[in-house]
């Protein structure tokens, strides 16, 4: 059950959200490029003003100024006392963030059409596969890409999905670029690991939570017998395991019920593994644990819906983790219906109206992402020397009725609302 009570405003604005994430994804496209534009494509000297500026590195500057020159951020302060250079590209704003960062997705690999040819994020072939590379199979040009970067989202974790014990390798990229090199920031990020009913999701072994966790310890002390070797294995398998025993790659670990949840968290201490939680719809219910082990947590899509494993959802998963002192971040996550994807922006906004602070909704996909992934020293606030990721909007981000007006990605104007 959702342990929820809602305001009749509250539950209007869920309707509405829900509705507008399910909408046919074609004709959703066709609105988004109708309204926004991609106008440039070398970086420029830009002053982006706003009457309120979140930097996500102090408290939010009212009446600031961002100036960007070489694709980095140069300078961030009031308007009293930042000057703008002549030379400088002047864009206004109501409030101006950090670009956005969409914790854990699969677009890229899954596209908008949701036809086999374009689903590209989970193999049928076996149960562990961590050697499948994400970088082979993203596209950069992929339309949902394109959709996201309308809202505000500059930086992806993006990869192989859920539904394998182990489906493959996970990568950080920007929402720009034409192609996987120049849009990738990390190319091997983490390992996909799924514990719960859905490793078997293709109606393969392992069939039980037991042969699960089984099948895991297995493939994790092989890796560390094969460390003890004079001559190592060189086959990709065993050398990205290599790179978790060593802890130099976490495992991404989806899950979602409590049961599986813990036994993540023990076999992390087992094999003194980094791990960063995933889904966690049961996080809420053994926040001690949680904490105690000092993993993050990921947390799933907020309006993801709730049954099966997630029969204990909350809309207040994300305000409780927050309570325990859990670093956490949200994501768009992954279901497999249309449209494939969901709006992070969104995500946060319902999160803001279930007890998170709008603050710490709005850390939780800029600048707590950013250090859950690894990325804080270049993406996640505003300030100097970052890079030039800006989301500019016509009013309060988290109010449905507002509108981004602007991305600005490496110091490129990628999208602007036409007027």
């Amino acid at each position: 059950m959702l342990t929820n009570f809602l305001t009749t405003e509250t539950q209007a604005h869920i309707v509405f959200l829900r509705k507008f994430n399910h909408v046919c994804f074609s004709s959703f496209i066709l609105l988004s490029l109708c309204l926004c534009v991609s106008v440039v494509k070398t970086p420029a000297q830009i002053a982006v003003k706003g009457e309120t500026v979140w930097t996500m590195a102090g408290e939010p500057i009212t009446n600031g100024v961002v100036l960007i020159n070489g694709g980095k951020i140069e300078k961030v302060g009031p308007a009293a006392s930042t000057a703008i250079p002549a030379n400088y590209r002047v864009i206004a704003a109501k409030v101006v963030t950090p670009g956005l960062i969409d914790a854990h997705t699969v677009i890229g690999l899954n596209g908008y059409l949701n036809q086999p040819h374009d689903q590209m994020a989970l193999d049928g072939g076996a149960s562990f596969q961590p050697e499948l590379r994400a970088t082979d199979a993203y596209n950069a040009e992929e339309k949902l890409i394109e959709v996201v970067r309308q809202y505000g989202v500059t930086t992806i974790h993006t990869g192989n999905q859920p539904g394998a014990l182990a489906s493959g390798q996970t990568m950080i990229a920007k929402t720009w670029g034409k192609n996987v090199d120049e849009a990738t920031i990390v190319p091997t990020a983490m390992i996909a690991v799924t514990i719960g009913p859905d490793a078997n999701a293709q109606g393969r072994s392992p069939g039980t939570r037991a042969k699960q966790a089984s099948m895991l310890r297995a493939e994790l002390i092989k890796a560390q017998e094969n460390l003890t070797k004079t001559e190592q294995p060189k086959d990709l398998k065993s050398l990205i395991m290599a790179r978790v025993i060593k802890r130099e790659i976490p495992l991404l670990i989806t899950a979602d019920a409590a049961q599986d949840i813990s036994t993540a968290l023990r076999i992390a201490k087992e094999f003194n593994l980094r791990i960063v939680l995933d889904g966690a719809a049961d996080g809420h219910l053994i926040t001690n644990e949680i904490k105690a082990s000092g993993f993050p947590v990921i947390v799933h899509a907020t309006m993801a819906r709730p049954g099966g494993e997630r029969a204990n959802l909350s809309l207040e998963n994300a305000s409780k983790l927050r309570a325990a002192g859990i670093p956490f971040a949200l994501q768009s996550g992954f279901e497999g219906y249309v449209p494939k994807t969901r709006i992070i922006l969104f995500e946060a906004a319902m999160a803001a109206a279930n007890g998170l602070s709008q603050r710490d909704a709005l850390a939780s996909i800029t600048i707590d992402a950013a250090r859950i992934l690894g990325i804080d020293s270049r993406v996640g606030s505003i300030a100097a020397g970052k890079d030039a990721d800006i989301a500019m909007y016509d009013g309060d981000p988290f109010e449905f009725t507002s509108h981004c007006t602007g991305t600005i990605i490496n110091g490129l104007v990628v999208s602007e609302v036409i007027k």
